[in-house]
This record gives structure tokens, sequence and C-alpha cells, in this order.
């Protein structure tokens, strides 16, 4: 059944796997009307068993728990272009502005505020263009066995999840846009927001993770109870509401790259990280300061190589084309630029 969350639909798959083509065929309705209309879409009952979800948050809180100089033995590559490895506060600037070249200035202007989060970002092994950074095995043993895994799992519920989109914009192959995804160019990422005082929050002295949509097919976003992330009202631009965190539920929003595949019949809606409600701000040394957050997005994307170009079923006299051919990877690199810095920035101090 779908039902809703606040304005974000809930789409049940208990019945996907095993169910009728009828109950296929409805599910797949629910999700794409979740898609079209609101952009983000709760999940439940998806493929991701909820013993390995507590699993994988128990080693985001390893890792995370980890002195400074420990993460730092597998640190980002400096630049925007590959995106793996230990992001330290304050070295990853989420926007939703494009860099252009000569454009520094504009670039440094959103670096003024600091993003207070850090994040380990993983990959298949088999990705050429973005090589993994391992930590040491030493370091955290059995961290990396599970997290390579833990992202091959995930790929499985959204090898389901692109199915079903398929069958929902009315494609008659189901695995349609399985034949651009071979799962070797996701990203798996471990995000921890650490305490900051709300004051700080609340005055934009810092920021969490500004609003943004994202770049690839989907996203699928595991979170603890903690809070913080809102997604823009469907209907008032500008104004934005709290996905509030449902137990093993999973949270899949349209990326921008789906959203040209469909001719903006699927939303890739923006979305971002700030104050959790007022019930889960803590008391430290006097100081109203935010809970530790914690989450695991995963981002389905198309192959390098891949082309995305707006699907015959999505136009139509009344809806022309509104997109160019685009390269997932050219798209990639031009969202990519201002996100890192060429010369790495220094670590925050949190409080």
């Amino acid at each position: 059944m779908a039902f809703e969350q606040g304005p974000i639909p809930v789409v049940d798959f208990s019945a996907w796997s095993k169910g009728s083509s009828d109950d296929k065929s409805r599910i797949a309705q629910q999700l794409t009307e979740a898609c079209r209309s609101v952009g983000f879409v709760y999940i439940v009952n998806h493929a991701v068993p909820s013993d390995t979800l507590d699993e994988a948050f128990g080693w985001s809180r390893k890792l995370f728990d980890l002195p400074e100089e420990k993460k730092m033995l597998a640190p980002h590559p400096p630049g925007p272009f590959v995106h793996r490895g230990y992001s330290w506060p304050g070295l990853e600037k989420v926007s939703q502005d494009i860099i252009k070249d000569g454009e520094e200035a504009k670039e440094a202007d959103n670096r003024k505020i600091a993003d207070v989060k850090e994040s380990y970002e993983i990959g298949s092994e088999e990705c050429k263009t973005q090589p993994n950074v391992w930590l040491p095995e030493h370091v955290l043993p059995g961290f990396r066995e599970f997290t390579t895994r833990f992202y091959w799992q995930c790929f499985e519920a959204a090898r389901e999840l692109l199915r079903a989109l398929a069958i929902g914009v009315g494609l008659e192959d189901e695995d349609f846009f399985l034949r651009f995804h071979s799962g070797e160019n996701n990203q798996l990422r471990l995000l921890h927001y650490p305490p900051v005082e709300t004051e700080q929050l609340s005055s934009n002295a810092v920021a969490r993770m500004p609003a943004h949509s994202d770049w690839g097919t989907i996203t699928m976003l595991f979170q603890d109870d903690c809070g913080g992330l809102q997604v823009e009202h469907p209907n008032k631009p500008g104004d934005f509401v709290n996905a509030t965190p449902m137990k093993n539920a999973m949270v899949m929003n349209v990326g921008d790259l789906l959203m040209r595949w469909s001719n903006d019949f699927l939303k890739s809606t923006l979305h971002r990280v700030t104050l959790p409600p007022a019930d889960e701000k803590q008391q430290i040394d006097g100081k109203s300061m935010t809970r530790p957050r914690y989450s695991i997005p995963y981002f389905v994307s198309p192959d390098p190589e891949a082309v995305v170009e707006c699907l015959s079923v999505c136009t139509n006299e009344a809806r022309p084309v509104r997109y160019e051919p685009v390269k997932q990877e050219d798209y990639r690199r031009m969202r990519a630029r201002g996100q890192y810095a060429e010369a790495p920035a220094d670590p925050i101090t949190v409080s």
C-alpha cells in the first residue's frame, strides 16, 4: 500500500519479489507517482535486511570514533573528480551552484560558510575512474570486507527499484535502466554530522548540508533516528518539510539524470540537512547542541560512458524534449566542480 508520512509518500515493497504481475504493476505505479509528485519516497519492506543496516551503522560509528590521525590515513584525494576515502569536517562544500572556469570568486564565496560533517566514500573495486582509498586493515579490521559486501547488497535493492521505475514510466522492458547500470559506478557514503551549537546553525555561521539535488539516477538513504533531513515542499517552492526518520525504512529520491531521462516527468527535488527537531537537541556546558547524526546514502549512477537522453514514452507534442543527450561522466564532472577544492582545506574545529 501507499500512504503519507507528511507530504512524502510511503510505498510498501513486500509484494514486489514474489507477488503477481498486478502487484508489481501497482507498486511500480505507486513508486512512480511518488517520484512524479514529490521526488522523494519512503520504501518499507525493501531488500536490505534490518540486521545488515544495524551492522552498517555500527561500522560507521566505529569509523568516525577513530582519532583524526587514523582517519587521515585514507584521505580524500585533492580536487573534485575522485570522490573516495575520508573527508574531514570543512573539506566538502555542497552547493546547487554550477562552478565554471574563471569563477574562483564564486567558489570562494560559497566556502565562507563551512559544512560541519565528515564522510567516507566507497565505490566498486572495479571502478577505473574513481579508485577506492582504503584505511590500512589493521586500523579497522573487517571494515573493508563489510563495506564491500554492503555496497553490492545495496545494488541488489537498487536493481529492483530501477525495474519498478521502468515499469512505472511505461517502458515495455523492465530491465531498460539496468542496461546502463552495471553497479560499478555507484557510491556508498558513510556520513557523520558531529554535535554543533544550534545557535551557529540557526544563524548560518556554519552549515550541515545546504540545499541541493543529487546528480545520479536515484539515491537510497538510510538514516538514524536523529532527524534533520528536509525536502522542498512539492507545492511550496522554498519551503522545506522534515523527512522524519522511520525505523529501517529507505528514503529514495530521484536524481538529476533520471529527471532528464524522464523529460521532467520525475522530479529531482532539492533537499538539505539542517537543525533537527527541538526534542532532538541536548545541553552541553550550558549550550544547546545538536545530537550527532549518522546517515548512509547509496548513490546509484549510470556507467561513466552511458548516454542519458529523454525517453520517447515521456515526450509528446505537448511535452517536447527538454534536454540534450548527456554522458554520465561529463555531467558528474560538471556538477562536481567547486565541491572539493584543488588545495584541500584544513579540518575545522567542531564544538
